[in-house]
Parts: structure tokens; C-alpha cells; sequence
């Protein structure tokens, strides 16, 4: 059986493994497998098609990492919706020993956490800016 043959057999055999996984690096890697078996075909050899099929699939998971939400940890510092809470007040009746307390906001119960850069004597009832949202933790420092 030819070499090229065998290119085609993995890309098709980790084509179904893609399927049953679901993450499309493994359909990269296909297609990199295929890539080396057009260039089997064409008659390189099998360092050359070692290499192009390397390069395919190296090019092919940059391209989905680029692309991958798992990539954007921002946190929603870049979602607009998140950054409408920035620089609002609230009203902080009571703080734990752990700088953090539970207030209303917005009609909703929020986890509220002083600001590490704000010293422990800041934490005292009353008025506070948020500074950043983390998950669904409310991050202030004292209202001047």
C-alpha cells in the first residue's frame, strides 16, 4: 500500500475521533494528515511530508487558539455590560472581619470586597465606589 494511503486513513481516523470529542484540534490534525498525504501524493518525501503536515496542523491550532473563548480571560473587563457598575455608589451597612460584606444593589444581594489597596481602617459602614466586578463580587474602595 502506498504511503500516502496511510495519510488518508489517519486524517479519516482522526476525523472520527473528532467527532467523538468535540474540540476541533483533533479536525486540525486531520487536516494536517491530509495536507501530508497531497504531498505524498505529489511525490515529496517523507521528511517533507512529516513537515508540511506539522506546519498545517501547528498553523491550524494557532489560528483556533487565537480564536478560543477559553483564551479571553479578561474576566468581562472588555463586556460593556459589566462596566456599568464601575464608579456607581452603594451603601455598605456592616463589613466582616474578612473585608468583605453583602449588600443591595441594584435590587439584588451582591458580595462586596474592599479594595486590597485600601487600608483595613476603610472598612466602616457607608458610602463606597465599585472599583471592578470579579464573577459576581462587587470590588470598592471608600467614597471621598
Amino acid at each position: 500500500m502506498q504511503l500516502h494511503y496511510w495519510w488518508w486513513i489517519l486524517a479519516v481516523g482522526l476525523g472520527v475521533l473528532e467527532i467523538l470529542t468535540g474540540t476541533f484540534y483533533l479536525l486540525v490534525f486531520a487536516v494536517g494528515c491530509a495536507a501530508g498525504g497531497l504531498a505524498a501524493w505529489a511525490g515529496a518525501g517523507l521528511t517533507v511530508q512529516v513537515l508540511i503536515t506539522a506546519a498545517v496542523t501547528i498553523v491550524g491550532w494557532g489560528w483556533l487558539w487565537r480564536r478560543s473563548p477559553w483564551r479571553q480571560t479578561s474576566g468581562g473587563a472588555g463586556d460593556a455590560n459589566m462596566m456599568l457598575d464601575v464608579g456607581e455608589r452603594l451603601q455598605v451597612e456592616a463589613w466582616g472581619a474578612d473585608r468583605r460584606a453583602q449588600v443591595r444593589y441594584r435590587g439584588a444581594a451582591w458580595s462586596v470586597e474592599l479594595d486590597p489597596a485600601e487600608p483595613a481602617s476603610s472598612a466602616v459602614p457607608g458610602q463606597f465606589v465599585i472599583r471592578r466586578v470579579v464573577g459576581s463580587r462587587l470590588v470598592v474602595q471608600r467614597a471621598d
